[in-house]
């Protein structure tokens, strides 16, 4: 579980370099919110990393196994990439911004790829909701020290050596990595490519009701990824400056996070897969409301305080109970192709939201941006209950 944690926090710590730092960086510059959410696609790659998971199930590296020599590697390339990135001014042009940000969501989603595998391949069944737990911890932990740590430092001394310093503590990570266990039964890699993208994809769609469970993978994130699109600019908006962002926000967003993943593990073993996802995922599209009454007062902070600490506990139990799913679904032969097929369907509105979300907080105003993230979680809720006799039969599979 310590190895799991660790390589979560390995996990998040590159990803909100991409979205919170590099969101207020780009409100430093006097980017538009219209931008800021364009510029929210460089995060494709996580969305795309289906396309080439099946190499790292079919061709392991020749160090540290089937899956840690893959993120070793990446993330030595990752440390490069963010160096890389404290290099360019958002002032000229975005053009090569968007091009360091790419290549860095490419390095990450390729380390995620081989994690997700890695901890699906060494969790038993029993295993899987505090496997999931740990891992939400890990990292929500992460990445709030990287953008929190980001805000700071750029705050004083500028954005430039906030990027150098990330870059360097990402090479630390490659202890974790080289420390990790392998699983206890190995798994031979796919014969074939053909067999590492054939097969694992015919037995996925092969299962049981799995058209509608796909739905539920879409859906269920859908309204809380939307409130948390521009989460920064929004804090900024408001009237929160990147110090109290980075000092008072985060730690309160990392917190409940934590809190909330560590109670949705608990919660998850007595409650079972279906009402988790249930009492979840009302829970998440609920409390998304509480930022429309910081919208319209403005800055207050212990309003501020109320609405961030019970969003983001909701918001990592509806996770952990995402993720608890996704790991059900596997095959642990092909859990790397799998993995990051259902967790890229799982991440789409995430990422495809991008100039939606901004085009509505310029246009609507923050207020109606919160009132449409409910909206749009209840088709979610509701095909969860429709989908209720299929997650409960596969919970039973996989007790």
């Amino acid at each position: 579980m310590l190895a799991i944690m660790l390589l979560g926090a390995a996990s998040g710590f590159p990803n909100q370099l991409t979205e919170s730092a590099l969101q207020a960086w780009l409100k430093d510059s006097a980017v538009s919110l219209t931008k800021i959410g364009v510029m929210s696609y460089v995060a494709l790659p996580y969305l795309l990393k289906f396309l080439w998971a099946p190499l790292i199930d079919r061709y392991p590296l020749p160090l540290l196994g089937r899956r840690r020599g893959w993120i070793l590697v990446m993330q030595i390339l990752l440390a490069a990439a963010i160096a890389l990135f404290a290099l360019q001014d958002p002032a000229q042009t975005l053009v090569p911004i968007a091009v360091c940000a790419v290549a860095i969501v490419f390095f990450s989603a390729t380390q995620d790829i081989g994690i997700d595998a890695w901890r699906t391949d060494v969790s038993t069944p029993s295993e899987r909701g505090p496997a999931a737990a740990v891992t939400n911890l890990g990292y929500r932990s992460a990445a709030w020290l990287a953008s929190a740590f980001a805000l700071l430092v750029a705050e004083h001394f500028g954005w430039r050596p906030a990027f150098l310093i990330l870059a360097g503590i990402m090479i630390l990570f490659c202890f974790s990595t080289w420390f990790a266990p392998e699983p206890a039964s190995a798994r031979a890699s796919p014969s074939s490519l053909r067999e590492s993208v054939i097969t694992p994809l015919r037995e996925l769609l092969a299962g049981p009701g799995i058209k509608a469970l796909l739905v539920v993978v879409l859906l269920f994130k859908i309204g809380d990824a939307f409130a948390n699109k521009l989460f920064t600019p929004f804090m900024l908006d408001v009237g929160f400056s990147k110090q109290e962002v980075a000092l008072v926000v985060k730690p309160l967003l990392t917190a409940g996070a934590i809190g909330g993943a560590i109670l949705g593990g608990i919660m998850m073993v007595r409650l079972g897969l279906l009402r988790s996802m249930l009492i979840f995922g009302a829970s998440q599209a609920l409390t998304n409301l509480l930022y429309c009454a910081l919208a319209a007062t403005g800055k207050n902070f212990p309003l501020m305080v109320g609405a961030v600490l019970t969003e983001h506990v909701a918001g990592a139990m509806g996770n952990i109970a995402l993720i608890a799913l996704i790991m059900a679904l596997c095959d642990l032969r092909y859990s790397a192709f799998q993995y990051a097929l259902l967790s890229s369907i799982a991440l789409l509105p995430r990422y495809a939201l991008g100039y939606p979300a901004g085009w509505i907080a310029d246009h609507a105003g923050w207020y109606a941006y919160f009132v449409v993230s409910f909206l749009i979680a209840l088709p979610g809720l509701a095909i969860v209950w429709f989908t209720r006799h299929k997650i409960e039969t596969l919970d039973r599979q996989h007790t």
